[in-house]
């Protein structure tokens, strides 16, 4: 059974993010309706260097910080290294 550990906190996520080498992105999706919506995404480092992501763009904490706000989300991670974005309310 693997420790998963579940961050909400700016700071904590933060840190295990930039621990990684990791940097905050958002990429802009459109459903089949033609509404545009935000989905967070992390971009790490890897030994063979950043790939081409279609529809990623880095940004600042401080936007990706709103954005995970505004869905309610938090930072779900496990010992390996894994992660995921899931919902808040999930939490309780």
């Amino acid at each position: 059974m693997s420790n998963t550990h579940t961050l909400t906190r700016h700071s904590d996520i933060q840190s295990w993010v930039s621990d990684r080498k990791g940097i905050p992105a958002i990429a802009r999706i459109r459903n089949r309706f033609g509404e545009e919506k935000s989905k967070l995404l992390l971009r790490f480092v890897r030994s063979q260097g950043l790939g081409v992501d279609d529809g990623m763009s880095p940004c600042s904490w401080t936007a990706w910080f709103a954005e995970l706000d505004r869905q309610q989300l938090a930072l779900k991670i496990t010992p390996t290294g894994e992660y995921e974005l899931v919902p808040r309310a999930a939490l309780n």
